[in-house]
């Protein structure tokens, strides 16, 4: 199947049925080509070898003189590793804010339950769209919980240190050491307990939602 670069009709239905759910205004595709691998610093023989195409390919396609297949497209959208549906949308937030905050050792805002001690982390930064924080595990058992640990958004758990043994609603019980991690949806019931001699640590990150 060709796209043709000036369809708008084709290039929203396109980014639609690549699945994901994105807000499609449609740009001109060789206009956005073109944009993507400058703000690259690549030039058309480096963007063309990672997406796997001909040079001459990708300048035809540049300058609307080519409709490309959906085969092309998804190369396209590979060598410049973004999403199908970024090739005909701009970002949904082009300005850019710099928040940051910065969280020395011991300044994290510490909240203490039976089972873990939590430092909040990027306590400064308001309306965040993440939660990181930094846990000792106390916990040794599935006894020592109140039932299941559950809540919206989605979760990461990186091991920093000792072990821990990761118990979720639908999986067998994950043992893991430092540097490994999970990434789960937290509206699993979900707990974390120690394995190893001493308290283990972690960094959690749940998105807000």
């Amino acid at each position: 199947m060709s796209i043709d670069p000036k369809d708008n009709a084709s290039l929203i239905r396109i980014a639609r049925e690549s699945g994901e759910d994105a807000h499609v205004e449609p740009l001109d595709l060789g206009a956005r080509v073109r944009e993507l691998r400058k703000d690259r610093d690549w030039t058309l023989e480096q963007a063309a070898k990672k997406a796997g195409l001909a040079r001459s390919t990708l300048s035809k396609i540049e300058n609307g003189q080519m409709s490309p297949t959906y085969d092309a497209l998804k190369k396209l959208a590979i060598g410049l590793e973004i999403s199908v549906p970024q090739l005909f949308t701009q970002p949904q937030q082009a300005q850019v804010n710099g928040r940051m905050a910065v969280t020395r050792m011991g300044e994290g805002k510490q909240q203490a339950t039976v089972t873990y001690e939590h430092d909040l982390l990027a306590e400064t930064l308001t309306r965040k769209k993440m939660l990181p924080y930094r846990a000792r595990v106390r916990a040794r058992t599935m006894e020592e919980f109140d039932g299941w640990v559950r809540h919206d958004g989605e979760e990461f758990l990186y091991v920093l240190t000792g072990v821990v043994r990761l118990y979720t609603e639908f999986y067998e019980p994950i043992e893991m050491k430092r540097g490994d991690s999970a990434y789960y949806d937290a509206t699993m019931g979900h707990n974390v307990v120690s394995v190893s001699p001493e308290d283990a640590s972690i960094l959690w990150v749940t998105s807000l939602v």
